[in-house]
Order: structure tokens, then sequence, then C-alpha cells
């Protein structure tokens, strides 16, 4: 990371934390330097920027966020914030051809990298999350020595309201919860139903 990029970063961490408090919450789940997969609720683009600014800073610098391709590169400068500040993985929405959209996130996981994921795919702008798609699940099968790490995302939609570009100062907090494991052939409607739970689970923590 070049002297700009660490800038930034400092910059946006201050700003995140002042307008949100940023809190970070470990409920039966320490900060270790592990690999992991953060899986959270979806309502808002700053998600994946709280997070990162909940986690401690040994956390932050081997965590990458995922981020979709078509938004966070709709501009030179979400691109460079994204790719030279957060190290994102980028992800296709839409499914091109014979490419794999999990692709990038395996890549990742290959080498070493724990991320933060969000398994409803798209926004949600309701209280309850959306139904999680398969990708979480087909990772947890891929990577069964990645640590599940369950993930609630509190207020973060008021802090960016819909068709808003102006942040407004909300206190948030990021609760991590318990790992969840994979049971040994689980289905995956089960898994998926039973990972959405646990992230449900946090909200009253």
């Amino acid at each position: 990371m070049n002297w700009r990029a660490r800038a930034m970063g400092l910059f946006l961490l201050g700003l995140v934390r002042l307008l949100t408090g940023a809190q970070a919450r470990w409920h039966g789940c320490p900060p270790k330097a592990e690999q992991r997969i953060y899986f959270a609720n979806h309502q808002s683009h700053a998600d994946l920027v709280l997070i990162w600014a909940a986690l401690p800073q040994s956390l932050r610098s081997i965590t990458r966020p995922i981020a979709a391709k078509d938004y966070w590169t709709a501009s030179l400068f979400k691109r460079w914030i994204t790719t030279e500040v957060f190290n994102a993985v980028y992800v296709e929405r839409e499914r091109k051809g014979d490419e794999d959209p999990l692709q990038p996130l395996i890549n990742a996981l290959d080498s070493g990298d724990s991320l933060i994921l969000f398994p409803e795919g798209t926004r949600g702008f309701e209280e309850d999350p959306q139904p999680f798609k398969s990708g979480i699940y087909n990772l947890a099968l891929r990577f069964p020595d990645v640590v599940l790490v369950p993930t609630w995302i509190h207020n973060v939609q008021r802090v960016m309201p819909k068709g808003e570009v102006v942040p407004v100062p909300v206190l948030c907090s990021v609760t991590f919860g318990e790992p969840v494991k994979m049971g040994v052939d689980e289905p995956r409607a089960d898994f998926l139903s039973r990972a959405r739970a646990a992230v449900m689970a946090l909200r009253d923590v």
C-alpha cells in the first residue's frame, strides 16, 4: 500500500468512527488472526466500510471485502478506493458465460486471505435479511477449515439512506457471533437457513 492509500485509509477510518462509532462487539468469537469468512446482513453500500472499520488493524490487514464490480468500478475514484485502500475482491453480480462468479473469492481464499461476504448478494431494505444465496455454502464446502463468522450490522441503513449521497451521523455497531460449522452431509438449504438465522440472532445481542 502506497502512502496515498495509507493516508486515505486513516482518513476513512477516522471519518467512519466519527460518524458511526464503528463499535465492534465480539460475542462468542474473539478477534483472532486466523482465516475467516465474516458473513453479514446487507442494507447499504457502506456495509463493507463499516465492518472494515470495526475490525482491529491486525485483522483489517488480512481481510478483504467482497465488492460488486459494476458499482465499485463505476468511477476511477471508487475503483482506486476499493483496490488500493480496501484490497477488495470484485465479483460480478450477473453470471457471464461459463465464468464461475465465485472464482475471485476462491483465488483469495487459496491465497490465505480472509473475506467479508454478504450472502444475500444484493442489498435488502427490510429488517430481516433476504434468503442467502448458495455462494457461502459452496465456499464452506470447498474450504472446510476456514472459520465462518456470522456478523450483524446495526443501524447502517440509517447512515446512508436509500437515494442519499451524504452520510448521516448515527451510532452503529458490528456484532461478530459464534462461528458456524457445516454439518456432515448437511443439505444446502438447511445450511443456508441456519447461517441466516445465526446472523439474525445477533441483532438482539
